[in-house]
């Protein structure tokens, strides 16, 4: 999967540092994935659209929800594409969540909000305008099937292009926050059973924790 290659160009593109990035799957073999890019920048608004004019409010940026539609056959393959991205950017760690399908009897209807959320779906905005510009056109098929069979959702956050790398006591990380490839931790199958997280660190903190006296 080309996980890597597309945040690497949006990143670009867009002239911005990220936040955090997702990734949301269902448990159907080569459907497509949704990788959302959450955007630290804010929007000003002005009274007239003119240099001079003072700013009256700031909006956050909209996140960002592509649709990949690279082919895969085992969400481990999923994992391990989360994790080599994740890896190279330089991110402390990976979660990855398990989630149970929101249509079941009982399901709180939080669920089902953080359903909508994950594949890039917010059903509401902030001052009027979106919380996320998506390009996913699969996107209602992959909630209807996430709905009723469950869904995989991994976060990270970027220190290559994210505003992490002044917090970053790190001492696997390079000078522009990077890491070499291959990632050298491997997946742990999910077992898609119920609600679980499986969160895979890669950091080392690189300041030696002090020492307390005896």
């Amino acid at each position: 999967m080309h996980i890597l290659e597309r945040i690497e160009e949006q990143i670009a593109a867009a002239g911005l540092p990220l936040f955090g990035i997702t990734l949301a799957a269902v448990p159907c073999p080569d459907t497509p994935v949704i990788l959302t890019l959450h955007w630290h920048g804010f929007i000003k608004e002005k009274l007239a659209d003119v240099e001079q004019a003072d700013t009256v409010s700031y909006t956050p940026v909209p996140s960002s929800a592509l649709q990949l539609n690279d082919r895969w056959s085992d969400l481990v393959a999923v994992d391990l594409a989360a994790m080599e991205a994740a890896w190279e950017l330089g991110a402390w760690d990976v979660a990855r969540a398990e989630h149970q399908g929101c249509m079941r009897p009982g399901a709180p209807s939080t669920e089902a909000l953080e359903c909508l959320q994950a594949f890039g779906s917010f059903p509401y905005g902030i001052n009027g305008t979106h919380v996320v510009v998506a390009d996913a056109p699969d996107a209602e098929e992959l909630l209807q099937l996430a709905a009723s069979r469950g869904y995989l959702m991994w976060l990270f956050r970027p220190v290559r292009g994210g505003i992490w790398a002044e917090y970053a006591d790190d001492a696997t990380l390079t000078a522009g926050g990077r890491r070499a490839p291959p990632c050298p931790h491997r997946p742990i199958p999910p077992r898609l059973d119920g609600k679980r997280k499986t969160v895979y660190r890669f950091g080392v903190p690189a300041s030696a924790p002090l020492e307390l006296d005896s």
